[in-house]
């Protein structure tokens, strides 16, 4: 088995435990003392990600400083194991009160964090092109997504607290497979001055940074607030919640490398703004359906939406930079991305318990479409100036 393949199945445990907890997540959270309302999954999912958020760029300044990564993949992937196991037991077999398992989480966070990120750093250190080597990191996360939606639901009709059993196992797997890949260390990693003086030598960068803080805000929007719609609108079972989920995962993962090929041909404006209109209508579409085979259809229409707009917007990246910019670059992407994920579950949860699921949808599909017509005329300046590089 290849280095690549190796780090690509870490990145890949981590996205499967991690959303092996979506399909089924009003029972876990119920099972670990939470209570059934909306804003327990909110927070439940919310801790773990202010930590991915804080701790990101932790890790790789400390494997910068220490020159080395592989350990360090190997302590988050155990640690990230040894939080799950304490969620389980904690919450659900000593009945601990729920802010303690909220702070278990936040270690989690902090821990898993360190295997994601510098497991796709090591895919960067990597030979062999590093379209080829991110296209692996791609992959797993697309794949890892719909598979743990639908492995998690099944584990969840098991037993309420199986997702984290079945994500501890994963990431175990993780830690000890990451073990067997030798440090390409080449140090230039990414402090947090890095991305900023990108951004402001390269303001053009905020749009596309605008562009995936969004699409990641409906990822996580889906992640919690979609899930939780289709179970109470059509009192499905957090099974069936699991493949729907997977709906909208499969084709988002099966079509970002060709639609990518694609705007190497015909260029980024049309995937990047019409993608975004139509990934924007379809989510308020989805709320709009009036029985469950069509919302579950309309999750396909999302999918591949959303698979026009998220390559299209990391190339975006590489044609604004040059290639020794590239790295601290798509950095800046990352940590706008996942500040984005913690907005959806917090815009869901929180206006769902508020106002309901419908202004929810409104929310998320209408910022989906604002960006969208804001920010084209910046698509297309950037569009227009970069052609020769898109050609190249």
């Amino acid at each position: 088995m290849s280095d690549r393949t190796r780090l690509a199945l870490v990145v890949w445990s981590v996205l499967v435990s991690q959303v092996f907890l979506y399909p089924g997540l009003d029972e876990t959270v119920v099972a670990l003392g939470g209570g059934e309302s909306i804003l327990a999954g909110t927070w439940f999912l919310v801790a773990e990600f202010v930590a991915f958020v804080v701790c990101a760029v932790l890790w790789g300044v400390a494997s910068d400083a220490l020159g080395v990564r592989t350990p360090l993949v190997v302590l988050g992937a155990a640690g990230g194991a040894g939080s799950y196991l304490a969620v389980a037991v904690a919450g659900g077999h000593l009945g601990l009160p729920f802010a303690v398992v909220l702070l278990l989480r936040v270690v989690g966070g902090a821990f898993t964090i360190g295997a994601f990120s510098l497991a796709i750093t090591m895919l960067m250190d990597l030979s062999g092109g590093h379209g080829r080597n991110m296209g692996a990191a791609g992959t797993a996360i697309g794949f890892g997504a719909a598979l743990g939606a639908v492995v998690g639901g099944q584990l969840t009709a098991l037993a309420p607290l199986a997702p984290l059993y079945g994500g501890a196992a994963l990431l175990a797997g993780a830690a000890a497979l990451a073990a067997t890949v030798p440090d390409r260390t080449t140090g230039g990693g990414l402090p947090v001055g890095t991305v900023v003086d990108g951004v402001r030598a390269r303001p053009s960068l905020l749009v596309p940074f605008a562009f995936g803080y969004i699409d990641r805000l409906t990822a996580g929007f889906f992640a919690l607030t979609g899930v939780a719609y289709f179970r109470d609108t059509f009192g499905i079972d957090a099974a069936t919640a699991g493949l729907t989920l997977a709906l909208f995962f499969l084709p988002f993962a099966a079509f970002q490398y060709p639609v990518g090929s694609l705007s190497d041909r015909i260029g980024r404006f049309l995937p990047v703004v019409g993608g975004s209109l139509l990934y924007g209508v379809a989510i308020v579409a989805v709320v709009l359906a009036p029985v469950y085979w069509l919302a579950a259809a309309l999750m396909v229409l999302v999918g591949l939406a959303g698979a026009l707009v998220s390559p299209t917007t990391m190339a975006l990246v590489t044609d604004i930079v040059p290639a020794t910019e590239r790295g601290a670059a798509m950095g800046g992407f990352n940590v706008f991305g996942s500040l984005g994920m913690l907005s959806g579950f917090l815009v869901g949860g929180v206006v769902t318990a508020l106002y309901g699921y419908l202004p929810a949808f409104l929310a998320a599909g209408g910022l989906e479409v604002a960006i969208a017509v804001l920010a084209s005329r910046w698509v297309l300046r950037i569009t227009a100036s970069d052609r020769p590089r898109q050609a190249g």
